[in-house]
This record gives structure tokens, C-alpha cells and sequence, in this order.
């Protein structure tokens, strides 16, 4: 297997080589944009603990969260990071089919996601909580907000990588942006995680 991989190596002389720094600077570019995500998410969630308590007489969390709905979506996004790994897996074996076929799940896990959110949203708006009605519900809806906006992204991610996949399939390019997709997938995981205890579980106690 080492003897294949480096006499592969030789056969692509200099250029193999360029093409995996190439690649590796990708990579680092990735690292870099999740650190500046994490300062990001930081500040909005610094903001809502800042504003957790001012509800300029609007209504408050504890009257209109509904849980159930909040623990389905949960559900969905920790089961949607799940087969993200199983893709990555797939991906690993060379099984093309496999990987494009948990991608698609992962995207329809994460699409159900989105439509739950924007469900509860409009559910909120109804109820009179909008981004206009006081400091906290305008800390709400731009956190929870910014979380979704970054799953929707990462859903645009994925169809476009599994057409890349369809016509090219697991190169040494397409497994990085699968590796780098899987990785968002999963930060955005445990974003939520954050998002779940620091606005839902504290908004209803």
C-alpha cells in the first residue's frame, strides 16, 4: 500500500506535491474561518446573556417557548451530525454511492431543521415576540437566527458538493470539501448545543 502510495507519489513528481499544499492551504483557510465563526457566535451569545432580562414588557421565553418542538429539532440536528460521520466513513471506503446517499440524508435531516425553526419564528411572530418587540427577543432572533442562517448555508454546501460528487466522484479535492463540510456540520452540532442551554433550557427555568 506505501509502495503504491509513493511510487503514485513519484508518477506525479512536483505537481502531486504542489496540489496537496494547495489543498492543505485550504484547509488552514477553513480553520481560520471557523475561528473568526467562534468570536462570531461568541459575541452574539455574550450580547444575549447582556440582554437576557429585558423584555420592555413584551412576553418572556417561559410563556412562549414550546419545548417539544425545540427537543425534536435537537434531535434532528444530533442525528443529522451522525450520518455526516457515517458519510465521511462511506468516503474513507471509496464507496461513492454510499457517501452522496448520507450526504443527502444529512441535507434532508438539516432541511428539516430549518423548516422546524422557521415554523417556531413565525409561531413567535404570531404571538406578538418580533425582532422590534424588546432587547431580548432582538438578541434571540439574531442568535438563534445567525445559527440557522450558517445550517442553510451548509445545506447549499452540500447539494453542491454531491452534484460535484455525481460527476467527479471522491477525489483528492472533493474529499477535502467533504472532510471541511463534515467539520462545519458537527461545529454547527455543537453550537446549537449552546444555543439549546443557554436560550432554551435557561428561558424556561
Amino acid at each position: 500500500m506505501a509502495h503504491a502510495a509513493a511510487k503514485h507519489d513519484h508518477a506525479h513528481g512536483h505537481d502531486g506535491h504542489d496540489h496537496h499544499d494547495h489543498e492543505e492551504i485550504k484547509v488552514f483557510g477553513f480553520w481560520l474561518f471557523l475561528i473568526t465563526d467562534v468570536i462570531l457566535f461568541g459575541t452574539l451569545f455574550a450580547t444575549f446573556a447582556v440582554l437576557r432580562l429585558s423584555f420592555d414588557g413584551g412576553p418572556t421565553p417561559d410563556e412562549l417557548f414550546r419545548m417539544p418542538g425545540v427537543i425534536a429539532e435537537t434531535f434532528i440536528l444530533l442525528t443529522s451530525s451522525f450520518t455526516s460521520g457515517i458519510a465521511v466513513l462511506q468516503m474513507h471506503r471509496g464507496n461513492n454511492k454510499g457517501l452522496i446517499g448520507w450526504l443527502a440524508v444529512t441535507a434532508i435531516l438539516g432541511a428539516s431543521f430549518i423548516f422546524l425553526e422557521v415554523s417556531e419564528f413565525l409561531e413567535l411572530v404570531h404571538e406578538g415576540a418580533t425582532i422590534g418587540t424588546s432587547a431580548y427577543w432582538s438578541s434571540f432572533f439574531t442568535l438563534v437566527g445567525t445559527h440557522g442562517l450558517h445550517v442553510s448555508i451548509g445545506l447549499i454546501w452540500m447539494v453542491g458538493l454531491m452534484i460535484q460528487l455525481a460527476k467527479r466522484g471522491i477525489t483528492p479535492v472533493t474529499k477535502r470539501k467533504v472532510s471541511i463540510v463534515s467539520l462545519y456540520w458537527h461545529f454547527l452540532d455543537v453550537v446549537w448545543i449552546f444555543v439549546l442551554t443557554v436560550v432554551y433550557l435557561m428561558g424556561v427555568m
